[in-house]
């Protein structure tokens, strides 16, 4: 394994071999968490029980940054990841997928001492997970760290879009974003955990982020608005567009979404589908969303495609391993395309 060892304790991880550094070629940097997930099935929701049993334990790779960087490569664009894992074994399970799909990985930095992050992920029957979720070396970012980070990002192409989530130390994240926007970069935030993102030092950056995704609870939490419906969740949208950011989506729990961009207000309404596990699909909206800004669609495709990978993410067990490819995509794009609402500003839609 190629290695350089820094004053710091820190190392960089093994090159994927399948990296490529063009300057010109549509890119996804994917800066946030890097999980080893131990992910199982149980009969019922966690409650007042002391023991649950479980079945089907799979041990995927998983975080919100890895799994926005494989569905990056999946999808077809040039994918690099950039976060901490520890020197431990979990480390290689974190990885290893990401290697094989051809994630560029060789920013990936190992903080010596620390354990690799870790989910363990419960999925009831009704397919809506639970997470305990020990952050550890995603945490651990020291100076030599945060200098190689901005270097980086200094030196990323200049159409890549930089997809950024809080499941980091709050000082990474910050200056990820801060050094993404000084150089003109779109940034993407998955404003995950709030109780990070809705204080300084990251709230003060939200007028600097291209996109945001917030799911309805962290919308609330953003704005101050309780959203209960449709209308609800435009004004929360508008909100967030409103503090400059240019193309804000708000997550709704039945699958749809509602984007503000421009002078309008989107609405995608959800389609039925057989909930099977809701673990990665909020990421897969965030790394779609980010893909199809890297490609240049308008506003309008880009959600309906981040839309379709969540929709399609929930049929299938686990989180990377649930992504579509552009084949299987295309469908659910199409099914969803029939639920698209755009409106001036404003202006109420009734689903």
């Amino acid at each position: 394994m190629r290695c350089s060892m820094t004053a710091h304790g820190m190392r960089l991880a093994q090159q994927s071999d399948k990296s490529s550094h063009a300057v010109d070629m549509e890119t996804v940097i994917s800066i946030g968490s890097i999980n080893a997930d131990f992910q199982m099935r149980v009969d019922e929701p966690p409650g007042g029980k002391e023991t649950l049993a479980g079945r089907e334990l799979i041990r995927p790779s998983g975080g919100k940054a890895a799994n926005v960087a494989y569905l990056a490569r999946l999808l077809g664009i040039e994918s690099r990841l950039i976060g901490m894992v520890g020197d431990d074994d979990l480390a290689a399970q974190a990885l290893d997928p990401l290697r094989r799909a051809g994630v560029d990985v060789s920013r990936v930095r190992v903080a010596t001492g620390h354990a690799t992050s870790v989910a363990v992920i419960l999925v009831p029957p009704d397919g809506k997970k639970r997470i305990v979720h020990v952050y550890n070396a995603n945490d651990v970012w020291d100076e030599a760290a945060l200098a190689a980070l901005e270097d980086e990002i200094g030196a990323a192409p200049r159409s890549a879009v930089v997809a950024v989530d809080a499941e980091i130390a709050t000082d990474a994240a910050a200056l990820a974003i801060r050094t993404a926007t000084r150089r003109g970069l779109r940034v993407v935030l998955d404003p995950s955990p709030t109780e990070r993102t809705s204080v300084s030092p990251i709230a003060d950056l939200l007028p600097e982020l291209h996109a945001i995704t917030p799911n309805n609870e962290e919308a609330t939490v953003l704005t101050g608005i309780e959203i209960k419906d449709d209308e609800s969740a435009a004004r929360a949208a508008d909100a967030l567009h409103a503090r400059g950011i240019a193309l804000a989506c708000v997550k709704l729990a039945d699958g749809g979404c509602v984007a503000a961009f421009d002078d309008s207000t989107l609405f995608v309404a959800a389609t039925p589908v057989a909930v099977v596990d809701t673990t990665g699909a909020g990421d897969g909206f965030t790394g779609a969303l980010s893909i199809a800004v890297a490609r240049g669609a308008p506003p309008e495709e880009a959600v309906l495609y981040a839309a379709a990978v969540s929709h399609w993410s929930v049929t299938r067990y686990g989180s990377q391993a649930a992504y579509p490819g552009p084949d299987e995509l295309q469908p659910m794009i199409e099914r969803l395309r029939g639920g698209v609402r755009r409106v001036p500003r404003g202006q109420r839609v009734h689903r």
